[in-house]
């Protein structure tokens, strides 16, 4: 039971890495309009544009084709144009190292990279510089230190959607083969202010690290904030989370996580949250602790219906299951739903966003899911608001907490936000009983029951720290010793720039 005054959640060297301030902060929701401000805004640049990502296709368009424009639309000839047409400014793009196999299938993207590293203002490079079995998942780009967007959208394919989430919308095409891909839901934010800047030193810190080779940080620039992306935030402390796992040079850090469990711990009405996985058992306790509590808070969580790919829906799949049994076994009042959304045809909507609001004074927004590998193995980088009572625009900051709340729950449930408001307040406030009332047959959330586990799953269950681990383990590092492609990458070691071999 929660009383009192709620403590501050935030605190750096804890539950986050910075606490800086924004003038403005827009939460975008769906990469059809994220890669359209993403080159908008890139358009601007003058002296630096940072992308940190766990991928990046140069084949993906960027808007729908417009025969008058002059601008480039696929991800790699945009770039390239935009270097050509602003002579003072450096690109430095840093990718995962998810294996120079993958290359081989995606057309064009091969020689648009060579083009890339001769040149001598883009700067590419692939970053391995991490644990045996980890991944760099961070989703960052930085223009000039003065705009900055973080999020879960990934420059990639298979990502374009738009909001309505059509059955058969023709642009929903991968480049290449134009073989369309099902429905995808996501959703990532833009920053300008000192948090723009201080994710261009995130970024940096992590080109230093992957390569050995410092980037100065550019000169103040105006922000090129796109006139067409409304604030959904003004003036407001935000707060920078980070994972990281450790390695020889640095401890692991575990902010999101420590960020995550604080929120549940001082929730007191409401825990709405989008993710990927739902797969942590300590994320799983924590819900399951407050959900005993006769007055603890409704929580709301939407998953896709099945993780992308076979081995990870054995791993995630079974995974979820058991946590949604432990979840179940402790919510003796009822309060806890899990939904997947679904098409007006009824065709699952992939959620790959990662959002977390809790009542209407904590938003959380970045690239970490709720599962072991986001909270203490992988890079990931989550953006955070929490209203202070003393804040002077507290009230509008807590409405339009709720209001971004309410809009992501009538997406889901294709009603008007109008609508979804009448009905929680038509039922006390309780987010869960508005829901239950406003589903339909057609587009909306549809309640998830995972399959009873088997004896294989149980089994592979056991094995799963192996594909969803915590923390660097003594397997990883077996594995390490008997295959050296598998050891993480070094500065010095071997690149991609142009100078390299």
């Amino acid at each position: 039971m929660i009383s009192g005054e709620r403590p501050a959640l935030l605190r750096p060297g804890e539950t986050c890495w910075r606490i800086v301030r924004a003038d403005r902060l827009a939460v975008i929701v769906d990469a059809a309009d994220y890669f359209t401000v993403v080159r908008e805004a890139a358009q601007q640049a003058t002296h630096s544009l940072l992308m940190v990502g766990w991928d990046f296709d140069t084949r993906i368009q960027l808007a729908r084709p417009d025969r008058d424009s002059q601008v480039p639309n696929r991800l790699g000839r945009f770039l390239s144009w935009v270097v050509e047409n602003r002579p003072a400014l450096q690109v430095h793009i840093l990718r995962w190292d998810l294996g120079t196999l993958k290359e081989l299938g995606r057309g064009t993207t091969p020689l648009v990279i060579l083009d890339w590293m001769s040149h001598d203002r883009i700067h590419f490079k692939l970053d391995g510089a991490h644990p045996v079995g980890a991944a760099h998942h961070q989703k960052i780009v930085v223009i000039d230190d003065a705009l900055a967007f973080c999020g879960g959208i990934d420059m990639t394919a298979d990502r374009w959607d738009t909001r309505e989430h059509r059955d058969d919308d023709p642009d929903r095409r991968r480049p290449t083969t134009k073989r369309r891909y099902g429905p995808w839901h996501d959703v990532s934010t833009a920053v300008d202010g000192e948090a723009a800047r201080a994710l261009g030193d995130l970024a940096r810190e992590r080109w230093r690290h992957a390569t050995g080779e410092a980037i100065e940080p550019p000169p103040t620039s105006r922000s090129p904030w796109p006139a067409d992306l409304d604030p959904t935030l003004r003036d407001v402390d935000v707060a920078i989370a980070r994972t990281a796992p450790g390695d020889e040079e640095r401890e692991g850090i575990h902010e999101i996580e420590a960020l995550y469990l604080a929120a549940i711990r001082h929730a007191r009405r409401t825990i709405y949250i989008e993710s990927q996985y739902f797969a942590s058992r300590r994320i799983a306790e924590a819900m399951a602790e407050r959900l005993w509590e006769a007055d603890g808070p409704e929580i709301v969580v939407v998953n896709p219906e099945s993780a992308d790919g076979w081995l990870e829906e054995e791993v995630m799949g079974s995974s979820r299951a058991r946590v949604l049994r432990l979840i179940r076994e402790g919510d003796r009042h009822d309060r806890f739903r899990i939904y997947t959304p679904v098409t007006a045809g009824r065709q699952p909507i992939y959620v790959h966003a990662k959002v977390m609001v809790v009542d209407d004074w904590l938003l959380k927004v970045g690239s970490s899911n709720l599962n072991n590998r986001s909270l203490g193995f992988d890079t990931e980088c989550d953006l955070a608001v929490e209203v202070r009572p003393d804040a002077v625009n507290a009230a509008q900051t807590r409405a339009a907490i709720v209001a971004l709340r309410n809009d992501l729950v009538a997406e889901h449930l294709g009603e008007t936000t109008d609508r979804v408001v009448a009905a929680i307040e038509g039922s006390s406030g309780s987010l869960v009983t508005a829901i239950e009332r406003l589903r339909s047959d057609g587009r909306s959330l549809v309640p998830f029951e995972p399959p009873p586990l088997n004896e294989v799953e149980e089994r592979v269950l056991a094995e799963s720290a192996l594909l969803d681990p915590e923390r660097p383990t003594s397997r990883w590092r077996a594995l390490r010793r008997h295959l050296p492609a598998l050891r993480p990458r070094r500065p010095g070691a071997g690149g991609t720039d142009a100078g390299d071999g």
